[in-house]
């Protein structure tokens, strides 16, 4: 059987390689393969990896504040995704798995996850990485 961390791994690139494509639907099939698969939590798992994609590994650790003006002006999806790189930033997986799981109950998640992976696209653009 396949390491769980190789298999998001694996999931995160085709995630992001649909976004950097345009392909939404794709990138949405592929999160629902994740949850068939290995269940929503493996969902987060791949949502805490594109954050991670986003951040970079070149992050000093600490308590950061990321500024996002006007955040609270911004359409559902968009604060979802501030607040959600903010908590992988900041090391807070309680707040993460909060604004998972919020997000799923609002019935707002699949947007979420499709705005993260066009953020992570957008970023990695910009530092020349994708």
């Amino acid at each position: 059987m396949d390491d769980p961390g190789d298999e998001t791994y694996q999931d995160a690139a085709l995630v992001l390689e649909s976004a950097l494509a345009g392909d939404e639907h794709a990138v949405a099939n592929t999160f629902d393969s994740v949850v068939d698969r290995r269940g929503m939590s493996a969902a987060y798992d791949v949502a805490w990896r594109l954050a991670g994609e986003m951040v970079g590994d070149n992050l000093v650790r600490g308590p950061w504040r990321l500024e996002f003006p006007d955040i609270d002006d911004a359409n559902y999806d968009q604060r979802w995704v501030a607040r959600f790189v903010s908590a992988y930033a900041n090391e807070d997986e309680p707040s993460a798995t909060a604004l998972f799981t919020v997000a799923l109950v609002d019935g707002k998640l699949e947007q979420c996850l499709l705005t993260l992976a066009g953020s992570a696209v957008a970023t990695l653009k910009r530092r020349g990485a994708a």
